[in-house]
């Protein structure tokens, strides 16, 4: 019997990814077991011969649509016709009861509650977060979280893509941590899905639990910075929270704000998420966004883990919670975009091989 031929990490990247598809998740970076890869300019660049292993292509988000795959390995059923944004056993509205973590927080401070929780009981040793870089004006990077007070300094939106899984990948390093949690876009949770199904277990045993962010895509730093800065006056280094709730709206650390029609920004979008097709992370335990919604989130329970670490915080009155019945507008909302994504599904994208 022929063994099939491995699939390159040039034959992957330049035949089906394309430059302009590639998320610049650092999944490939990480995994790849001969250390041929470097992240460079948010993006994976070889520095030394491919060995075809293959594994980059089984683990990048981009490459092939195995979504009906993972759904069976996640919740071990498929998706209903009704379920749009993706597999789920309960959808609420929740926010924070601490009130530094409001004071803190994007929205209603949700990840940030859980993460905290599961930390302090011993559920994880630390969690896979971004937090702002101090030399770059509101620039997201990828930490890994092993105290409360790191993790509330992670806490909020900052809209421009931060590599998670380059945090993951140090993490994993650490003997003394054991348990992870993990924190990322869809396209980041996909990755991580793919890497425990293969499975690579250096990672997928210490991944404990994925709390998904929605998404409809973040924007190139640079491009949009040069934008507020030099047409709307505002400074990047006096940013001090972005949020998007019909605009894109930017509180400067005087407490003023200022709304940008997020039609002056569209043309920011990074190209690779205007293709992507997973708005809500359906791939993740619990997804958490904000969806018009002020000073709450919507809360998303897709899997018996997460509903099980969301019920006792729960319990704990670490979070108040109030039915989606109460909020159907940020529901129609979630199905609109969970909608439109699945609209930029090539028509092809069946076609490409396994």
């Amino acid at each position: 019997m022929n063994e099939k031929p491995k699939t390159s990490f040039e034959e992957t990247l330049a035949k089906f990814i394309l430059p302009e598809k590639c998320t610049g998740c650092a999944a490939c970076v990480i995994t790849c077991p001969f250390n041929c890869l470097a992240y460079v300019e948010e993006k994976p660049k070889l520095i030394s011969e491919c060995k075809s292993c293959g594994i980059c292509s089984k683990i990048c988000p981009q490459y092939t649509d195995s979504k009906l795959l993972l759904e069976k390995f996640v919740f071990r059923n498929e998706r209903k016709p009704e379920e749009n944004f993706g597999v789920y056993r309960q959808i609420v509205i929740a926010r924070s009861t601490d009130k530094k973590i409001l004071d803190t927080c994007q929205d209603g401070g949700v990840v940030t509650t859980l993460l905290t929780f599961a930390l302090e009981n011993g559920k994880i040793d630390g969690a896979i977060v971004s937090k702002v870089e101090k030399t770059k004006p509101f620039y997201p990077k990828p930490v890994l979280a092993t105290t409360s007070q790191q993790i509330l300094q992670s806490a909020g939106t900052r809209y421009f893509y931060s590599p998670n899984l380059l945090a993951l990948q140090q993490a994993i390093k650490q003997k003394n941590i054991r348990k992870l949690a993990f924190v990322g876009l869809p396209c980041q949770i996909t990755a991580i899905r793919k890497i425990q199904m293969l499975p690579l277990k250096k990672y997928a045993e210490k991944l404990k639990f994925t709390i998904g962010l929605l998404c409809s895509g973040c924007f190139s730093y640079n491009e949009l910075m040069k934008t507020l800065k030099e047409k709307l006056g505002i400074n990047p280094e006096k940013i001090k929270k972005m949020n998007i709730k019909g605009k894109l709206i930017i509180t400067v650390k005087s407490g003023k704000q200022k709304k940008v029609p997020l039609e002056q920004i569209q043309a920011f979008i990074r190209k690779s998420c205007k293709t992507c097709t997973d708005f809500s992370a359906e791939l993740a335990d619990i997804s958490i966004g904000g969806l018009g919604l002020k000073g709450w989130s919507l809360v998303i329970l897709r899997t018996e883990n997460g509903e099980k670490l969301y019920k006792e915080a729960l319990k704990r009155k670490l979070l108040e919670e109030k039915p989606i019945q109460k909020q159907k507008s940020s529901l129609r909302l979630l199905i609109l975009l969970s909608r439109k994504a699945k609209e930029r599904l090539p028509k092809d994208f069946h076609k490409f091989p396994d």
